[in-house]
């Protein structure tokens, strides 16, 4: 079985699916945006969800820019 496989590189396989990955990023900065609202009385917790959410939309415009300026595939 394993001989009919082709040889491939790591580097010749494509990632998944780019549009998804960018959907799931936003929906995921949505949630954590909206369980802002809650019941919970300490700021601490605020502080970690806006502090997820800001990461991952820097990594979501880090990754636009990059696909832009050509720097990623």
């Amino acid at each position: 079985m394993a001989d009919q496989e082709p040889v491939t590189s790591p580097d010749q396989h494509k990632p998944g699916h780019r549009r998804a990955a960018q959907v799931g990023g936003v929906l995921s900065i949505a949630v954590l945006l909206l369980m802002l609202i809650g019941n919970h009385e300490g700021r601490l917790e605020d502080i970690f969800l806006i502090g997820t959410a800001a990461g991952i939309a820097a990594i979501l415009i880090g990754d636009a820019i990059l696909r832009r300026n050509g720097l990623r595939s």
